[in-house]
């Protein structure tokens, strides 16, 4: 965590009850109607249009003060799109995830075309700060033409069965859109994705740390750090 401070003015509740509503509604697969009840059973209450107010307020926040990752050469990313339907119209989230399942960056978009892919792969190196060793996707060609307009030197896997890490990063938020009964608008989604992905990358465990007791340790450490933001 960071040590920039975020203002609860004008907020009656403290800081740390925000911060464990807020938690609790992007860790788990929880409603906002969900996360008032169990409010409500340990004596706080707090109503679920609050609770809304508040993740959408201090959740982008929160994610922000979250450690990222720092990038490597050697990395490798897992590319792959979703398709998310929005009051009748189709949207494409496209996401980059590393070779520990880390959502790097995701980004929604109303096209599946190489002009999308090069816009994601753009982003990505402007905020990793540096290429990865190699690229996997499933056999969409924009991801090819994206990146030998991008990265040309990079090298590129294309097949479906070694895309599997990125497949199932949709799946966490293909269960929350069932919870929410659909996004209700483009920019609802993407508010939600900036703390939702942040919160889940702090439970990331490193492929080379996962046995039990690292696993446990880790989790407690990620525990600790998402419910209490400065």
């Amino acid at each position: 965590m960071t040590s920039s401070p975020i203002s609860y003015k004008r907020h009656h509740f403290p800081p740390q009850i925000i911060a464990h509503v807020v938690w609790l509604y992007h860790r788990f697969s929880l409603s906002l109607r969900e996360v008032e009840e169990m409010l409500l059973e340990r004596g706080i209450d707090v109503s679920y249009e609050t609770v809304r107010r508040w993740c959408n307020k201090f959740g982008s926040a929160y994610s922000r003060q979250l450690r990222r990752k720092k990038a490597s050469a050697t990395d490798v990313w897992h590319l792959d799109e979703m398709v998310i339907v929005i009051r009748g119209q189709r949207y494409y989230l496209w996401r980059a995830v590393d070779h520990d399942g880390y959502i790097l960056d995701e980004i929604l978009q109303k096209r599946c075309n190489t002009k999308a892919a090069k816009r994601l792969l753009t982003r990505l190196l402007k905020r990793q700060g540096v290429a990865p060793k190699r690229m996997i996707t499933d056999k969409l060609g924009s991801y090819g033409a994206a990146k030998r307009k991008v990265m040309p030197d990079v090298e590129h896997w294309s097949h479906k069965g070694l895309n599997n890490r990125a497949e199932n990063s949709h799946l966490p938020l293909r269960k929350r859109e069932r919870t929410m009964q659909k996004f209700k608008s483009a920019g609802q989604l993407q508010r939600f994705l900036t703390g939702f992905s942040g919160m889940r990358n702090l439970y990331v465990v490193p492929r080379e740390q996962r046995c039990a007791n690292n696993i446990r340790k880790h989790r407690l450490n990620s525990f600790a750090s998402g419910s209490r933001p400065q």
